[in-house]
């Protein structure tokens, strides 16, 4: 028996799209229903830190990519991922250069999820939106990000450093240090952060004696520990990626565990790399929810790499590859614009999509024809036009005597 349709409503509209193979989506536009559609195989590249000063941070997140990748291939959503490894060392090498064009050219990427460290995707941004592709940073914090000529190509799951600065800032002031020198590296989120945690301090009655730079990738920092003791600080900071290489200055420059923070140091067991106690009291921030409370997500990792003992950045990395592919996936397509096009979309930045909190059920919700919110684990994310998360969680560790940390806040 065939169905009569009247036209002129919105029932004879639905009905007519679902004879014709099609499923009406919230903005009005029509999209293929599940059988209609063709498979997509997606092609996405890690460059992530597997040598260099920032390498502490590379095995987790290699590990959350391929923990992404499986759980997408494993939804049977009509789409296939493939991981391509490279490193991206640090800035003080152009390691990452060579990674990128790698990537790009012999690996034929859509998306490539990196770098971590600001300066290394400073160096690499440009190459990669002229070949058409989408980057999607896990780690990166500068304010200068959001103002990049990056075509629309450029997001990150981790959020501006202004907001982490402010926290460090309040944070040092409420531990009762009423002068403060800065040590940072040159590059690293400059000038956003270290101005906003100075202005943070200030705001809360402290006053800002010193601040001195060092460049990316350096082991020795007594040149800038010697001249913020001499302006008579009473806490300092150390910003960027030398925190463990500035412990023997300030040990010798008499700074004790709770005159000293760190922004920018791996949030991992310090046992075997720093003195014993020497960091005793020590806070540290990582943008980031509270690491304790993800059990079950880094039991898995667990599973890929049993030796990690470092998760920084690895949520961020899990929904950087979990959004490239829903943004194909609602797109239909796995060229770079059109994937960019899509990300803010399915991150929940706009369209008041349906909320769903794993690939999964993400996926049934685009090929209902619906529009969908991801909600991941690193947080809701939600991108803004320019590519930025619009929320953040700042975390403050605290260092004990083992070295080891214990979040606070």
């Amino acid at each position: 028996m065939s169905r009569i349709v009247i036209p002129g409503t919105a029932a004879a509209v639905a009905a007519l799209l679902v004879l014709a193979g099609c499923t009406p989506s919230s903005d009005g536009t029509t999209q293929p229903a599940a059988e209609d559609r063709a498979p997509l195989t997606l092609s996405i590249g890690t460059l992530l830190p597997e040598t260099g000063a920032l390498a502490a941070f590379g095995p987790a997140t290699e590990a959350a990519a391929e923990l992404a990748a499986g759980d997408i291939n494993n939804a049977k959503a009509g789409i296939t991922v493939t991981i391509a490894k490279a490193d991206s060392a640090d800035a003080s090498t152009d390691t990452s250069i060579t990674s990128a064009t790698t990537l790009v050219d012999d690996d034929k990427v859509s998306v490539i999820v990196g770098a971590i460290s600001d300066n290394v995707s400073r160096k690499v941004l440009d190459q990669i939106v002229k070949a058409g592709v989408v980057q999607i940073s896990p780690g990166n914090v500068s304010t200068d990000f959001t103002r990049a000529a990056d075509d629309g190509l450029y997001f990150r799951t981790s959020p501006s450093c202004v907001l982490e600065g402010d926290a460090m800032g309040r944070q040092i002031a409420a531990d009762g240090a009423s002068t403060l020198g800065i040590v940072y590296e040159t590059g690293y989120c400059e000038p956003g952060l270290p101005e906003a945690l100075s202005a943070a301090f200030e705001r809360a009655g402290g006053k800002t004696v010193a601040k001195e730079a060092y460049s990316a990738g350096a082991t020795d920092l007594s040149a800038q520990v010697t001249a913020v003791a001499a302006a008579k600080a009473d806490a300092v900071v150390v910003v960027g990626g030398s925190g463990v290489a500035s412990v023997p200055a300030l040990a010798a420059a008499k700074y004790a565990g709770p005159d000293i923070y760190f922004v920018g140091l791996p949030i991992t067991d310090h046992s075997t790399d720093i003195a014993a106690g020497a960091i005793t009291g020590s806070i540290a921030s990582m943008p980031g929810l509270d690491i304790s409370k993800l059990d079950s997500f880094t039991d898995r990792l667990l599973d890929i790499t049993p030796t990690l003992t470092d998760f920084s950045y690895a949520a961020e990395t899990y929904d950087a590859v979990v959004l490239a592919a829903l943004a194909a996936l609602s797109a239909q397509s796995t060229k770079g614009a059109d994937i960019a096009a899509a990300l803010q979309e399915v991150s929940g930045g706009s369209g008041k999509g349906e909320v769903a909190g794993d690939f999964a059920a993400a996926a049934k919700v685009i090929l209902a024809g619906g529009v969908v919110d991801y909600d991941g684990v690193s947080g809701p994310i939600t991108f803004d036009a320019k590519g930025d998360p619009q929320g953040a969680a700042i975390g403050l560790y605290r260092y004990g005597k083992d070295n080891v940390f214990t979040r606070i806040d």
